[in-house]
Protein backbone atom coordinates (compact mmCIF):
# COMPACT_ATOMS: atom_id res chain seq x y z
CA UNK A 1 0.00 0.00 0.00
CA UNK A 2 1.42 3.67 -0.75
CA UNK A 3 1.24 6.98 1.58
CA UNK A 4 -1.69 8.54 -0.88
CA UNK A 5 -4.22 5.22 -0.60
CA UNK A 6 -3.42 5.01 3.21
CA UNK A 7 -4.05 8.30 4.27
CA UNK A 8 -7.25 7.96 2.26
CA UNK A 9 -7.93 4.95 3.86
CA UNK A 10 -7.61 6.83 6.96
CA UNK A 11 -9.64 9.35 6.65
CA UNK A 12 -12.16 7.41 5.89
CA UNK A 13 -11.88 5.50 9.00
CA UNK A 14 -11.56 9.17 10.66
CA UNK A 15 -14.71 11.01 9.50
CA UNK A 16 -16.79 7.71 10.59
CA UNK A 17 -16.27 8.16 14.44
CA UNK A 18 -14.76 12.52 13.59
CA UNK A 19 -18.02 14.08 11.39
CA UNK A 20 -16.49 17.54 12.99
CA UNK A 21 -13.41 17.11 10.32
CA UNK A 22 -14.79 17.05 7.36
CA UNK A 23 -17.18 19.55 8.40
CA UNK A 24 -14.44 21.84 9.12
CA UNK A 25 -12.38 20.60 6.20
CA UNK A 26 -15.07 21.69 4.26
CA UNK A 27 -15.29 25.06 5.93
CA UNK A 28 -11.66 25.94 4.78
CA UNK A 29 -11.41 24.05 0.97
CA UNK A 30 -14.33 26.93 0.25
CA UNK A 31 -11.74 29.96 1.17
CA UNK A 32 -8.36 28.08 0.51
CA UNK A 33 -8.76 25.16 -1.92
CA UNK A 34 -6.90 21.62 -0.93
CA UNK A 35 -6.39 21.69 2.52
CA UNK A 36 -3.12 19.90 3.46
CA UNK A 37 -2.61 17.31 6.23
CA UNK A 38 0.63 18.04 8.38
CA UNK A 39 0.43 14.66 10.06
CA UNK A 40 -1.68 11.92 11.90
CA UNK A 41 -1.03 10.50 15.51
CA UNK A 42 -1.70 6.83 17.12
CA UNK A 43 -2.05 5.83 20.24
CA UNK A 44 -1.43 2.16 21.27
CA UNK A 45 -0.26 -0.31 24.67
CA UNK A 46 3.43 -0.92 25.23
CA UNK A 47 4.42 -4.51 26.40
CA UNK A 48 1.42 -6.23 23.60
CA UNK A 49 1.64 -6.70 19.59
CA UNK A 50 0.53 -3.68 19.07
CA UNK A 51 3.35 -1.78 20.65
CA UNK A 52 5.17 0.60 18.88
CA UNK A 53 8.07 -1.23 17.93
CA UNK A 54 6.15 -3.64 15.81
CA UNK A 55 4.59 -0.87 14.59
CA UNK A 56 6.81 1.74 13.38
CA UNK A 57 8.20 -0.93 10.37
CA UNK A 58 4.54 -0.60 8.99
CA UNK A 59 5.33 3.22 8.52
CA UNK A 60 8.73 3.12 7.48
CA UNK A 61 7.38 0.47 5.08
CA UNK A 62 6.16 3.50 3.12
CA UNK A 63 9.45 5.34 2.30
CA UNK A 64 9.10 7.01 6.20
CA UNK A 65 12.61 7.58 8.42
CA UNK A 66 12.31 8.13 12.10
CA UNK A 67 12.58 11.79 12.65
CA UNK A 68 12.44 11.77 16.61
CA UNK A 69 11.59 10.33 20.12
CA UNK A 70 9.32 11.32 23.19
CA UNK A 71 9.19 10.70 26.41
CA UNK A 72 6.07 12.03 28.60
CA UNK A 73 6.86 10.80 31.95
CA UNK A 74 3.52 12.58 33.69
CA UNK A 75 1.53 10.48 31.11
CA UNK A 76 3.31 7.69 31.12
CA UNK A 77 3.85 7.60 27.56
CA UNK A 78 6.94 7.19 24.98
CA UNK A 79 6.38 8.31 20.85
CA UNK A 80 8.11 8.34 18.17
CA UNK A 81 7.90 10.81 14.90
CA UNK A 82 8.10 9.69 11.46
CA UNK A 83 9.08 11.80 8.55
CA UNK A 84 8.40 11.00 4.71
CA UNK A 85 11.31 12.14 2.37
CA UNK A 86 8.39 13.98 0.36
CA UNK A 87 7.38 17.33 1.93
CA UNK A 88 3.93 16.51 0.78
CA UNK A 89 3.67 13.83 2.59
CA UNK A 90 2.14 14.24 6.07
CA UNK A 91 4.20 13.19 9.13
CA UNK A 92 3.13 9.76 11.37
CA UNK A 93 3.42 10.20 15.15
CA UNK A 94 2.88 7.04 17.44
CA UNK A 95 2.48 6.54 21.15
CA UNK A 96 2.24 4.43 23.58
CA UNK A 97 0.84 3.87 27.37
CA UNK A 98 3.90 2.29 29.16
CA UNK A 99 1.56 0.22 31.23
CA UNK A 100 4.33 -0.82 33.72
CA UNK A 101 3.96 2.21 35.43
CA UNK A 102 0.64 2.60 36.39
CA UNK A 103 -1.01 0.95 39.49
CA UNK A 104 -1.68 -2.12 40.15
CA UNK A 105 -5.31 -1.91 39.84
CA UNK A 106 -5.16 -0.28 36.25
CA UNK A 107 -2.52 -2.63 35.31
CA UNK A 108 -4.94 -5.58 35.79
CA UNK A 109 -7.53 -4.01 33.40
CA UNK A 110 -5.47 -3.18 30.89
CA UNK A 111 -3.93 -6.99 31.03
CA UNK A 112 -7.13 -8.49 30.96
CA UNK A 113 -8.13 -6.92 27.96
CA UNK A 114 -4.36 -6.76 25.99
CA UNK A 115 -4.47 -10.69 26.76
CA UNK A 116 -7.05 -10.73 24.16
CA UNK A 117 -4.58 -9.50 21.52
CA UNK A 118 -3.73 -12.40 18.45
CA UNK A 119 -0.17 -12.69 17.95
CA UNK A 120 -0.33 -12.52 13.86
CA UNK A 121 1.74 -10.93 11.37
CA UNK A 122 0.90 -6.96 11.11
CA UNK A 123 -0.24 -5.24 7.84
CA UNK A 124 -1.34 -1.43 7.40
CA UNK A 125 -4.59 -2.48 7.78
CA UNK A 126 -4.05 -2.27 11.34
CA UNK A 127 -4.03 1.15 11.73
CA UNK A 128 -7.87 1.11 11.52
CA UNK A 129 -8.82 -2.47 12.94
CA UNK A 130 -9.87 -0.49 15.99
CA UNK A 131 -10.46 -3.14 19.12
CA UNK A 132 -8.63 -5.95 18.95
CA UNK A 133 -9.93 -7.04 22.11
CA UNK A 134 -13.39 -6.89 23.72
CA UNK A 135 -15.50 -3.47 24.98
CA UNK A 136 -14.57 -3.17 28.44
CA UNK A 137 -16.93 -2.51 31.42
CA UNK A 138 -18.36 0.90 31.95
CA UNK A 139 -16.76 0.40 35.65
CA UNK A 140 -13.64 -0.35 34.05
CA UNK A 141 -13.39 2.43 31.67
CA UNK A 142 -13.94 5.19 34.31
CA UNK A 143 -11.83 3.13 37.03
CA UNK A 144 -9.00 3.99 34.35
CA UNK A 145 -10.24 6.84 33.07
CA UNK A 146 -9.23 8.45 36.74
CA UNK A 147 -5.61 7.47 36.54
CA UNK A 148 -4.95 7.77 32.74
CA UNK A 149 -7.03 9.26 30.17
CA UNK A 150 -5.36 8.17 27.42
CA UNK A 151 -5.55 4.47 28.12
CA UNK A 152 -9.18 4.61 28.84
CA UNK A 153 -9.48 6.01 25.38
CA UNK A 154 -7.42 3.43 23.93
CA UNK A 155 -8.86 0.90 25.70
CA UNK A 156 -13.00 1.93 24.17
CA UNK A 157 -11.54 3.28 20.96
CA UNK A 158 -8.69 0.76 20.10
CA UNK A 159 -6.35 1.38 17.09
CA UNK A 160 -7.73 4.21 15.16
CA UNK A 161 -6.11 7.57 13.97
CA UNK A 162 -6.33 9.93 16.72
CA UNK A 163 -6.19 13.57 14.76
CA UNK A 164 -5.34 14.26 11.32
CA UNK A 165 -3.82 18.09 11.21
CA UNK A 166 -4.46 20.98 9.19
CA UNK A 167 -1.04 22.52 8.09
CA UNK A 168 -1.77 26.28 8.73
CA UNK A 169 1.14 27.11 6.54
CA UNK A 170 -0.54 25.82 3.25
CA UNK A 171 -3.74 27.82 4.07
CA UNK A 172 -3.96 30.94 1.70
CA UNK A 173 -6.43 32.67 3.57
CA UNK A 174 -4.44 33.36 6.84
CA UNK A 175 -1.56 32.16 7.79
CA UNK A 176 -2.22 33.25 11.66
CA UNK A 177 -3.32 29.95 13.85
CA UNK A 178 -5.51 32.14 16.19
CA UNK A 179 -8.14 33.45 13.26
CA UNK A 180 -8.06 29.53 12.16
CA UNK A 181 -8.80 28.51 15.80
CA UNK A 182 -11.28 31.31 15.91
CA UNK A 183 -13.37 30.46 12.73
CA UNK A 184 -13.32 26.87 14.21
CA UNK A 185 -15.27 28.36 17.37
CA UNK A 186 -17.52 30.82 15.11
CA UNK A 187 -18.58 27.50 13.39
CA UNK A 188 -19.75 25.94 16.71
CA UNK A 189 -16.44 23.64 17.41
CA UNK A 190 -15.12 23.47 20.87
CA UNK A 191 -11.34 23.88 20.92
CA UNK A 192 -9.01 22.68 23.38
CA UNK A 193 -8.07 25.45 26.10
CA UNK A 194 -5.89 23.39 28.43
CA UNK A 195 -2.40 25.87 28.19
CA UNK A 196 -4.18 28.54 26.14
CA UNK A 197 -6.09 27.75 22.66
CA UNK A 198 -2.61 28.36 20.73
CA UNK A 199 0.10 25.81 22.46
CA UNK A 200 3.83 26.86 21.67
CA UNK A 201 5.14 30.33 20.30
CA UNK A 202 6.75 31.60 17.39
CA UNK A 203 10.52 30.75 19.24
CA UNK A 204 9.37 27.56 19.55
CA UNK A 205 9.05 27.31 15.52
CA UNK A 206 5.46 25.48 16.35
CA UNK A 207 2.51 26.65 17.04
CA UNK A 208 -0.66 24.36 17.37
CA UNK A 209 -4.12 24.11 18.73
CA UNK A 210 -7.31 21.57 18.48
CA UNK A 211 -11.16 21.11 18.41
CA UNK A 212 -12.05 18.86 21.48
CA UNK A 213 -12.74 15.34 19.97
CA UNK A 214 -15.91 14.36 18.89
CA UNK A 215 -18.67 12.02 21.29
CA UNK A 216 -20.40 9.04 20.17
CA UNK A 217 -21.85 6.32 21.83
CA UNK A 218 -20.63 3.32 22.53
CA UNK A 219 -22.21 0.51 24.61
CA UNK A 220 -20.02 -1.05 27.13
CA UNK A 221 -19.97 -4.83 27.80
CA UNK A 222 -22.20 -4.25 31.52
CA UNK A 223 -24.81 -3.81 28.39
CA UNK A 224 -25.27 0.37 29.10
CA UNK A 225 -24.44 2.88 26.74
CA UNK A 226 -23.13 5.99 27.20
CA UNK A 227 -21.28 9.02 25.01
CA UNK A 228 -17.56 9.28 25.26
CA UNK A 229 -14.82 11.24 23.29
CA UNK A 230 -13.61 9.81 20.01
CA UNK A 231 -11.15 11.69 17.62
CA UNK A 232 -9.86 15.45 17.12
CA UNK A 233 -8.93 17.91 14.28
CA UNK A 234 -5.52 20.21 15.17
CA UNK A 235 -4.35 22.31 13.14
CA UNK A 236 -0.44 23.39 13.43
CA UNK A 237 1.74 26.47 12.15
CA UNK A 238 5.43 25.95 11.63
CA UNK A 239 8.09 28.56 11.51
CA UNK A 240 11.46 28.82 9.77
CA UNK A 241 14.81 28.75 11.54
CA UNK A 242 17.27 30.98 11.17
CA UNK A 243 18.79 29.27 8.16
CA UNK A 244 15.18 29.52 6.57
CA UNK A 245 14.23 25.66 7.33
CA UNK A 246 10.82 25.18 8.96
CA UNK A 247 10.52 23.29 11.31
CA UNK A 248 9.82 19.88 11.06
CA UNK A 249 9.79 18.20 14.57
CA UNK A 250 7.31 18.18 16.96
CA UNK A 251 7.35 19.98 20.70
CA UNK A 252 6.95 17.85 23.43
CA UNK A 253 5.36 19.96 25.97
CA UNK A 254 2.51 21.25 22.72
CA UNK A 255 2.13 17.34 22.19
CA UNK A 256 1.29 17.14 26.13
CA UNK A 257 -1.60 19.64 25.90
CA UNK A 258 -2.84 18.40 22.64
CA UNK A 259 -3.23 15.03 24.22
CA UNK A 260 -5.76 16.60 26.60
CA UNK A 261 -8.04 16.93 23.32
CA UNK A 262 -10.00 13.59 24.32
CA UNK A 263 -10.84 14.92 27.74
CA UNK A 264 -14.08 13.33 28.66
CA UNK A 265 -14.66 16.64 31.12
Amino acid sequence: MNAETFFDRLWHDYIQSTPQAEQIRQLFEATDGVVINDHVAFRTFAGTPLQLDNLAPLITSMGYELQGSYDFSAKKLRAHSFIHPDPNVPKVFISELLTEQLSEAAQAIVAKYTAQIEEKPLDLNVFWSARHWGMPSWTEYNTLMSETEYGAWLLAIGIRVNHFTVSVNHLTSTGCIREVLQRVKDAGFAVNTVGGEVKGVPADLLEQGSTMADRQVYRFAEGDSYEIPTCFYEFALRHSNEAGEVYQGFIAANADKIFESTNAG
